[in-house]
């Protein structure tokens, strides 16, 4: 249901009604000044059209006593908020420079002065700034942009893309692996990473001519490549270096990451980690600069799972030690503590994804944070008393919070969106599957519950007075395959489904993190045993309860858990609907098109690929499938989506009759990516799952949004 469909009438919650639901603002990020004073995050709220997100930046008052106040406002938004040691608050924005006479302004560095006042430009160019890193600690601001490699310049890269520009020139010259990423076409530039230093007006590129805050941009990463491509960088505390990832291509096609120094005065570049067997990521470094965290992820096989494992580097020595080795979980570092010995972590388990504390020395873990929530963005105040953080689960949107450090209590701030009333209330369920592994999962009921599903005739016969509805069942797989369910997600939001009366089941399958890693294992390379059986096993345990209709579910997943859902089609007839949504068809074909094949080839070889293949059984299909997919997604190609559609019409056992009818369903969106994320397809998506599902599953007929001109 839309506003438009139901007049002016107001929703029981935002959830009941798709424009409402896209209109709830959206916190994200979260940047400490370093005298702890000041804390600010991002507000995305939806624009005047209805047609994307438009960012600001928010003060919350670290003591949550003040309210949250809006720092900025502007038409292209603000983004990737920070503080340098100044006390600067440093963001990027496509925003018009008042200072320059350009009419095409591209992204470019900003600031709001310590002491307040109007944003300024720091630095702009004509190829725009992809992001920033800006130390707390020292002077140093990084910045990264792409240049064009025949550029020896940034005069030159100007009068390139000018060229390209004028002559209307959109291809693509490449030499190497890979060629796109996710949703970009990669090249014809390559990420650099330079240092900002003043400049006197106008001595930055000609795009900052006129600036009083005019910057130059001194290169660091001149002949890395592309190996930037996703990288992380870390600022030493002094500023005098950094630590990356750094992209190394192979032979064969090959790819991997290795770990690289940059001393940040003449841009010399070492190798501090490599190895055959891994890649390696840099985390924090320590408050004296002696010491990193850094995150090594093997190298998988088809017959071994990759692990995650943490270090402590010594940036003297180049040695590295196992930082709490015995702990079984992929553990992400956040930040050290003032002591210089404790280092925050987040890791998923059993749901949730607490704050943890490690001793670098001894290897000791605690668990800080004890609730049934995400954390993430966790920051650690100057004198290590209390930790910032964002915390989300299915019961609330990202919202900032205060940890205590000595006993783990949790204060939430003053934030500036206020948590959403929900139509669901959730619970923790779990059942034993025939290895006798334990598999868990959340599932979220309609807090209505007692009430009939709006059209139905008459409540449920089987319900008492007063007793609970028997709610349909819509079991909803997620991707990765390594993740978890265990917080709140705007574009799978299960709240969406029990404002329509279905109760939603979250399970963590075979292949899910929090659980250790035999449970990865057993799931790996093995896709369509344990991981499907695991999913039933719950199912079983769900449909028993009295308040869950047997007869009444679907099954429902995205990316993996599309390929997922692909195999439930294809190897049972429980489901009254299948829908599908950037899903693995095809095994062999999508190995070789995905934009990260080498990634894939250390998944599965060419025999775990045929076993594991959904295609294999389309003649198997007997419910109705709904496909979605968005023709620039890179990651899982359109190719899959459309030999989908066709063996579904062509050989599924619903396929076509005589006049080409067929009860399966696609939803093509021609310029969305793995992700569905603009607003106004996002409440496309919503309307067409809710109107197949109600079709299927409740045998009712709910009509789709009108721009879809059906």
């Amino acid at each position: 249901m839309t506003s438009e469909d139901s007049g002016a009438a107001v929703p029981e919650t935002p959830f009941h009604d798709l424009d409402h639901y896209l209109a709830i603002p959206r916190l994200s990020g979260l940047t400490l000044s370093a005298d702890g004073q000041r804390l600010v995050t991002t507000v995305a709220t939806l624009d005047g059209k209805k047609t994307g997100y438009r960012n600001a930046l928010w003060e919350i008052d670290p003591a949550g006593s003040a309210a949250a106040h809006r720092l900025t406002r502007s038409a292209k938004g603000e983004s990737s908020a920070a503080f340098d040691k100044a006390g600067r608050l440093l963001f990027t924005s496509a925003r018009p420079d008042p200072d320059s006479e350009d009419d095409e302004p591209v992204n470019a560095l900003w600031e709001l002065p310590a002491a307040g006042g109007e944003a300024r430009v720091v630095h702009s160019r004509i190829g725009g700034v992809q992001g920033f890193i800006a130390s707390p600690t020292s002077e140093v601001v990084l910045v990264t942009a792409g240049v064009l490699p025949g550029a020896a310049d940034e005069a030159a890269d100007e009068e390139l893309r000018k060229a390209r520009k004028d002559r209307k020139v959109s291809a693509i010259l490449h030499s190497g692996y890979p060629v796109r990423f996710w949703d970009q076409d990669l090249g014809p530039d390559r990420t650099q990473l330079f240092v900002v230093e003043p400049g006197a007006a106008g001595s930055g590129s000609p795009a900052s001519a006129g600036s009083e805050a005019a910057s130059v941009l001194r290169a660091v990463t001149q002949d890395i490549g592309v190996g930037l491509l996703e990288a992380h960088t870390e600022i030493s505390p002094d500023g005098s270096f950094a630590l990356t990832s750094v992209l190394r291509p192979g032979a064969k096609a090959d790819l991997s990451y290795r770990l690289e120094r940059i001393e940040l005065a003449d841009g010399t570049r070492s190798v501090v980690l490599e190895a055959a067997d891994g890649d390696f990521f840099p985390g924090p470094i320590s408050p004296d600069g002696s010491h990193a965290v850094v995150v090594k992820e093997s190298r998988s096989t088809p017959e071994q799972a990759p692990t995650m494992t943490m270090w402590i580097l010594d940036l003297a020595t180049g040695r590295i030690e196992q930082l709490a080795a015995e702990w079984d979980r992929w553990g992400t570092p956040q930040a050290w503590l003032p002591d210089g010995r404790t280092v925050v972590v987040v890791a998923d388990e059993n749901g949730r994804s607490p704050v943890f504390l490690i001793d670098s020395e001894s290897g000791a873990v605690r668990r800080l944070t004890q609730d049934d929530a995400a954390y993430t963005n966790v920051l650690a105040a100057p004198d290590g008393s209390v930790l910032y953080a964002l915390r989300s689960s299915y019961a609330f949107p990202a919202e900032p919070v205060r940890i205590d450090v000595a006993n783990g209590e949790t204060l939430a701030l003053r934030s500036p969106v206020a948590r959403p009333e929900l139509p669901g209330r959730i619970e923790e369920v779990s059942t034993t599957a025939a290895d006798g592994s334990t598999v868990r999962a959340w599932l979220v009921l309609p807090t209505n519950a007692e009430k009939p599903l709006p059209g139905e005739n008459a409540p449920q016969p089987a319900s008492p007075p007063g007793a609970p509805r028997v709610n349909p069942l819509l079991l909803w797989i997620h991707g990765g395959p390594l993740g978890s369910w265990n917080a709140w997600t705007w574009r799978w939001n299960p709240m969406i489904m029990a404002a329509r009366g279905y109760a939603v089941l979250l399970p963590d399958p075979a292949l899910s993190t929090g659980y250790g890693q035999d449970f990865i294992q057993r799931g790996w390379g093995r896709w369509g045993a344990e991981p499907f059986t695991d999913l039933m096993a719950i199912t079983d345990a769900v449909v028993a309860r009295p308040d869950i209709d047997a007869a009444r579910t679907a099954a429902m997943g995205g990316s993996f858990g599309g390929y997922m859902a692909n195999w439930v089609a294809g190897h049972t007839d429980r489901f009254k609907a299948i829908v599908t949504h950037a899903s693995l068809w095809e095994l062999d074909g999508f190995s070789n098109t995905t934009d990260v094949a080498s990634y894939w080839r250390r998944e599965m070889n060419q025999q775990m690929g045929a076993e594991n293949s959904p295609h294999s059984s389309v003649t198997e299909i007997v419910s109705p499938v709904l496909v979605i997919h968005g023709d620039k997604d890179y990651r899982v190609p359109i190719g899959e989506g459309l030999r989908l559609w066709y063996e579904l019409l062509a050989k599924s056992a619903l396929a076509t009759d005589a006049e080409g009818k067929t009860a399966h369903r696609f939803l093509y969106f021609p310029d969305e990516n793995h992700w569905i994320l603009k607003p106004q397809h996002a409440r496309v998506w919503y309307s067409v799952v809710e109107s197949f599902l109600a079709e299927h599953v409740l045998g009712q007929e709910v009509a789709v949004v009108k721009e879809l001109g059906l």
